[in-house]
């Protein structure tokens, strides 16, 4: 499965730290404002034009006008983030790297095809996001959690015992080694059938770590993963649903 344009954007854009890079920085705009200019016949202008700027306010924030003395260049806010977004992204390689191991049981053990395209496309689509979460943390230098590695095998690794945003406990949806266990001992239409529904349970639980990001967070970028997360496994959640129910 293709990566989509819109995530590999985002993936590339998490590794980026030039604070004026960012377009929106250069929508400042210094816009000269004539009060009582008149030119005399040689063209000179005989009063003094007053300047303002308008200054871009953060996304989703309305743009203010002030003096040029007053101008201050706006805070970066890709460059802001706090525990509430460590913690989501942390979790969330922890938490796909779940549902991956889910997805390698399908080709041996599914009897429906249709399961085994959802389990590829699980496994294609999460795969990128781990690379996506790791680069985030990598960015900021925050250690990444070992379940990364199978995803993209690069970068710093650390134990969860040793992982200080929580890593290792398990979160929303999440299977428990008996249910994991249970999973990977059944075959057939009873895998299908419990894949389909152990995966709608891990998905809604992801869409609920989202929604506490997007309320807690402060990272833009964070912000975006969470959003695409609760998006995209909202329309597997459907889909999955519709197996279900033909099974």
């Amino acid at each position: 499965m293709r990566l989509s344009a819109r995530r590999r954007t985002l993936a590339s854009r998490l590794t980026r730290t030039s604070s004026w890079g960012r377009p929106w920085r250069l929508a400042a705009l210094l816009l000269a404002v004539t009060a009582t200019a008149s030119c005399t016949a040689g063209g000179e202008v005989t009063s003094e034009p007053s300047s303002v700027v308008v200054q871009p306010g953060r996304p989703g924030e309305q743009a203010t006008t002030i003096a040029p003395e007053d101008f201050k260049a706006p805070d970066d806010p890709y460059a802001e983030w706090n525990e509430a977004d460590a913690e989501f992204v942390t979790a969330m390689i922890g938490h796909h790297a779940q549902a991956l191991e889910m997805s390698a049981l399908a080709p041996d053990r599914s009897a429906s095809e249709q399961v085994k395209t959802m389990a590829d496309r699980i496994t294609a689509a999460q795969s990128a996001e781990i690379h996506a979460l790791a680069a985030w943390l990598d960015a900021r230098t925050l250690p990444v959690p070992v379940e990364a590695e199978a995803a993209d095998g690069t970068g710093p690794r650390v134990p969860a015992a040793d992982d200080e945003h929580g890593h290792g406990e398990l979160h929303p949806g999440m299977l428990t080694e008996d249910e994991l266990a249970g999973l990977g001992a059944a075959t057939g239409a009873d895998f299908d059938r419990l894949f389909c529904e152990l995966m709608i349970r891990h998905h809604r639980g992801a869409i609920d770590m989202a929604q506490e990001q997007i309320t807690t967070g402060s990272d833009v970028y964070a912000g975006e993963i969470a959003t695409d997360t609760a998006a995209e496994q909202s329309a597997e959640i459907a889909r999955l649903e519709d197996i279900l129910a033909g099974l």
